[in-house]
């Protein structure tokens, strides 16, 4: 009895002991400037690592900044993450600027590819806009004192609660420190270099982060890609996009008002007029720059009343350029507006309101050329006798019923002086 009981016990725990699944982890790539489109999907790759079980979520990271609230959101979601977060500034030659140095720093894991860097995080890359001069220096000056000790607290706290080296981090937002990958590992900045992923893989095995152990030597790397709603939002989330936005606004109200029900002018540039106020929100836009933009588009439309000979038509364009150039912040990372979308947008307004705008303008006040109302003021022939009862003229190819106060006779001239439905009132004329 005994020697059949064992050999059913072993087969037993044989046949129930499971094959051990193999270990994962995700990895998303975060690729430009960071703001509310990266937050979604940092938070949301966050989420399917922890369904997955993912031993941890690595998101490789090359950006030359971003806004500090996406930044912000970004860093709440690493600490409160069920799943270890590494960041992994890669390839070789990419760069953590600005709110990538925040993000890389609230990693549970910070590591680098060689020949990369990291640093540069003056908050001057989190401007949200404004403009202005004169008496409005000192309160900018206030405002810009106020951001850099709110970023300076900011990135200490992120420093300090993952262990590493503060007085850099505080060097990176007041003095724009930057530095290698191998510097930063030195100066506690960082935690590892890795050539690449599987080399970062071998070199997380082991570690201790989030509250577990990493293993990660033989794991299973899992893509998590951007879904279709991210990615067009990734997309249209960019200055260029935003500058098309305005053009488009623009040259549908205008077109609109210069051609009154035409409709679809109109309702093309209302919705783009909303959709560049939703991105305004989140874009780091120059009041400065919209003021000019709006200025050029006056000097425009009066250059077409005025008989100015086109100066006001050469400010406008001047005033636009200048606009377009001032529109985002040019010290902000990833949001300049290049001269390859300015200069082309610039003789685009330019032609456009000449010729379009102007044209349709000066239409308006033309006289009317065609229809029943270019008939008076002519001078016709009386085909029969015509007085208050009635009578027939001929014009333009037709008989038409005309009266007349003083009875005409046949062949005489006559003068269209106004027009009753289908009866011309005439005249007689010499």
């Amino acid at each position: 009895m005994l020697k059949r009981w064992i050999p059913l016990a072993i087969a037993g725990s044989v046949v129930g002991a499971a094959a051990p699944e193999p270990a994962q982890v995700g990895l998303i790539r975060i690729n430009g400037a960071i703001g509310p489109a990266t937050a979604n999907y940092v938070a949301r790759a966050i989420d399917a690592a922890t369904e997955q079980r993912d031993q941890c979520l690595i998101i490789e990271l090359d950006t030359p900044g971003g806004l500090l609230e996406s930044t912000k959101d970004i860093v709440q979601t690493f600490y409160a993450s069920k799943v270890p977060v590494i960041v992994y500034v890669s390839p070789s030659g990419a760069s953590a600027g600005s709110a990538g140095v925040f993000i890389t720093l609230a990693a549970d894991i910070a590591a680098m590819a060689p020949n990369t860097i990291i640093g540069a995080a003056h908050p001057v890359a989190f401007g949200t806009g404004g403009g202005g001069g004169g008496g409005a220096d000192s309160t900018n000056d206030v405002m810009r004192k106020k951001m850099e000790n709110y970023t300076v607290s900011f990135i200490e706290s992120i420093a300090d609660k993952r262990h590493r080296n503060v007085d850099w981090a505080k060097s990176a937002v007041l003095q724009s420190a930057a530095t290698t990958a191998q510097k930063a590992l030195k100066a506690n900045v960082i935690d590892l270099i890795a050539d690449d992923v599987p080399d970062l893989l071998k070199k997380l095995d082991g570690r201790t982060a989030g509250g577990r152990t990493l293993k990660t030597a033989n794991a299973k790397i899992v893509d998590i890609p951007m879904t279709a709603g991210e990615r067009v939002f990734q997309l249209i989330w960019r200055p260029e996009v935003m500058f098309v936005l305005l053009l488009i606004a623009m040259y549908g109200m205008i077109g609109e008002l210069t051609s009154p029900g035409a409709i679809l002018p109109g309702v093309v540039g209302a919705i783009a007029v909303i959709l560049f106020l939703f991105m305004s929100a989140t874009l780091p836009v120059n009041i400065a720059g919209l003021a000019l933009i709006g200025l050029a588009i006056a000097l425009f439309v009066i250059d077409v009343f005025a008989p100015t000979h086109g100066v006001l038509t050469a400010g406008g364009v001047v005033s636009f350029f200048l606009g377009a150039l001032m529109l985002f912040d040019r010290a902000a990372p990833g949001f300049a507006l290049s001269l390859a979308w300015i200069i082309p947008a610039t003789v685009v307004t330019a032609a456009f309101f000449i010729f379009a705008v102007g044209t349709g303008i000066r239409a308006q006040f033309k006289p009317v050329r065609a229809g029943t109302e270019t008939m008076v003021g002519k001078r016709v022939i009386v085909l029969s006798r015509t007085d208050s009862r009635g009578g027939q003229v001929f014009i333009e190819g037709e008989r038409w019923n005309a009266v007349s106060e003083t009875p005409i006779e046949p062949g005489q001239p006559v003068e269209v002086t106004g027009i009753n439905g289908l009866t011309l009132n005439v005249k007689p004329t010499t």
